[in-house]
C-alpha cells in the first residue's frame, strides 16, 4: 500500500513538473531571446547510393539560458527532390531556430542523398526514400541512446520526440511514422544493396533503441499508400499548397521540375483525411493556390507553419492544452532575415541555350547548378542584378540549380531541352 502510494505520488510529481513546463506560453511562443547551435554531431553512418561509406551529421538548436533538462526533441529533415538540399537550408533553418526559442531541443539532420540516372525513376527514387527513412530512424535513435548512455548531453525527454520534414523530408518524417512492416518496403527495393538491408529500422546506426515518434509535422510530402496508416500511429500536421506541381495535395503523379513523372503518391489531403478516419489526431493547413512549400519565400506562409506547429505540438507536450489547428500570429519577429528580398528567379523554364538567375537580393551570393546524379555541371557567383549561365555542351534533361545567399540556401528546378 506505501509502495503504492510511493508510485503514485512520484508520477503525480513528474507529471506536475511536465505541465509546469508548458506555463508561462513555452512551446507556444518564443520566450526565450535566442538559441544555441551545436554543429557537425556525428549521429550515425551508411553506404550511399554510389556504394561509399558516408558519415551522418546533425546540427542541435537549443533555447538559450534555459535550465530544464528534459525537453521535448524535434527532428528536423530537409527538401531538395533526394538530390540536393542541406541541414542548412532556408526550408528548415528558420523553423529549428525558433521552435527552439520556444523552448524545444531541434535538430537539423542530414541523410544520404542522390538518385542515379535511369530511364525509369520510380525505382532509384523508393530507393532514396527508404535511404533518408534509414537515416532518420538513426537520428532518433541517436537521443535516445545518447539520454540513455551519455547522461542525456541534450536535455531531451526521450518520450516526447517528433519529426518533422519539408518536401522529400517530409517522406522521410511520414514513412518513419506510418510504415512499420518489412512487407510495407516497395517492391522495386532490393534490400541485399549494401545501405538499403536492415527492414524497417536500416543500418546507419545506433541499434536497440526505438525510432518511435510522438508526431509529425509534414510540410508538402506525401505517402506511398494512405495504408500505411493504421489505427493508434502517431498524430500529424500537415501544410500543403492547392497548386503544387512537384508533391500533390492530393493522389496524382509526383514529378521532378513538373516535367518527369516518378510515380503516383498520395498527398496532404488523403493523409488528412486518412487520419480522420482512424481517429488519428490530426490538422491541416491549406495553402490555397499556392506551389512547393510557400514557407520558404513568403513570411505570412512561414508564421502560419510557425504558428500552428506550435498549437499542435504543444497540445501533445502539454495534455492540458486543447489541439488547436487555427493559425495565431505569434510576433512579427521571425527568423527569416530580414533582407531587401524578392523571390529568386530563373528563366527561361525550359532553357535551351542559356539561363537567366536573378538572386532576389541585393547582396547576391553564389550558384550551383548539378545534374541528377548530383554532380555539379556549373557553379558561379551571383549579383544583385540578372545572372546568364550559358548551357553549352550539356545534355537536355532535368537539372538543380542551388542558390546560396544571406536566406541560406534553396533549390530550384530547370529543363534543358532542344538544340
Amino acid at each position: 500500500m506505501i509502495r503504492t502510494l510511493l508510485l503514485s505520488f512520484s508520477f503525480l510529481l513528474l507529471a506536475s513538473s511536465s505541465y509546469a513546463q508548458c506555463e508561462d506560453g513555452r512551446y507556444r511562443d518564443m520566450i526565450f531571446p535566442g538559441f544555441t547551435v551545436t554543429s557537425d554531431v556525428l549521429y550515425g553512418n551508411n553506404i550511399n547510393y554510389q556504394g561509399l561509406a558516408q558519415d551522418l551529421f546533425l546540427d542541435i538548436y537549443r533555447p538559450e539560458g534555459d535550465t530544464e533538462t528534459s525537453r521535448p526533441l524535434i527532428v528536423v529533415s530537409h527538401g531538395g527532390s533526394y538530390v540536393s538540399g542541406s541541414k542548412t537550408g532556408l526550408d528548415v533553418v528558420p523553423f529549428c531556430r525558433d521552435m527552439a526559442k520556444m523552448g524545444y531541443v531541434v535538430a537539423s539532420i542530414q541523410y544520404r542523398l542522390g538518385v542515379p540516372l535511369t530511364f525509369d525513376l520510380e525505382g532509384p527514387f523508393k530507393e532514396a526514400v527508404l535511404r533518408g527513412t534509414h537515416d532518420s530512424r538513426a537520428a532518433v535513435r541517436f537521443f535516445r541512446k545518447n539520454a540513455a548512455e551519455n547522461g542525456n548531453q541534450y536535455g531531451i525527454d526521450p518520450d516526447k520526440i517528433f519529426f518533422a520534414g519539408s518536401s522529400a523530408g517530409a517522406f522521410n518524417a511520414l514513412h518513419l511514422a506510418y510504415m512499420d512492416t518489412e512487407a510495407e518496403i516497395s517492391q522495386y527495393v532490393d534490400q541485399s544493396v549494401a545501405g538499403l538491408g536492415g527492414g524497417v529500422e536500416g543500418e546507419s546506426g545506433n541499434a536497440g533503441y526505438s525510432s518511435e515518434v510522438s508526431g509529425v509535422i509534414n510540410i508538402a510530402g506525401a505517402l506511398a499508400s494512405p495504408d500505411l496508416m493504421q489505427e493508434g500511429d502517431a498524430p500529424v500536421c500537415s501544410f500543403h499548397g492547392t497548386g503544387d506541381t512537384v508533391v500533390p495535395f492530393g493522389t496524382d503523379m509526383l514529378t521532378i521540375s513538373g516535367f518527369i513523372d516518378i510515380d503516383t503518391v498520395h498527398g496532404s489531403s488523403i493523409i488528412d483525411a486518412r487520419a480522420e478516419v482512424l481517429g488519428i489526431e490530426h490538422c491541416l493547413t491549406v495553402q490555397w493556390l499556392q506551389g512547393h512549400v510557400p514557407h520558404v519565400t513568403n513570411v505570412l506562409y512561414y508564421d502560419s507553419l510557425r504558428s500552428v506547429s506550435s498549437n499542435f505540438l504543444s497540445h501533445l507536450v502539454c495534455p492540458q492544452i486543447d489541439l488547436d489547428c487555427e493559425y495565431r500570429t505569434i510576433d512579427i519577429a521571425t527568423s527569416l532575415p530580414e533582407f531587401q528580398v524578392t523571390e529568386s528567379k530563373i528563366w527561361p523554364n525550359p532553357a535551351s541555350t542559356e539561363l537567366h538567375i536573378l538572386s532576389g537580393t541585393m547582396r547576391g551570393g553564389n550558384f550551383m547548378m548539378l545534374d541528377v546524379t548530383g554532380q555539379k555541371v556549373r557553379s558561379g557567383i551571383l549579383g544583385a542584378t540578372e545572372k546568364v549561365v550559358p548551357l553549352e555542351g550539356l545534355p537536355n534533361g532535368l537539372y538543380l540549380l542551388q542558390l546560396q545567399d544571406e536566406r541560406g540556401m534553396r533549390t530550384m528546378r530547370f529543363h534543358k531541352a532542344g538544340y
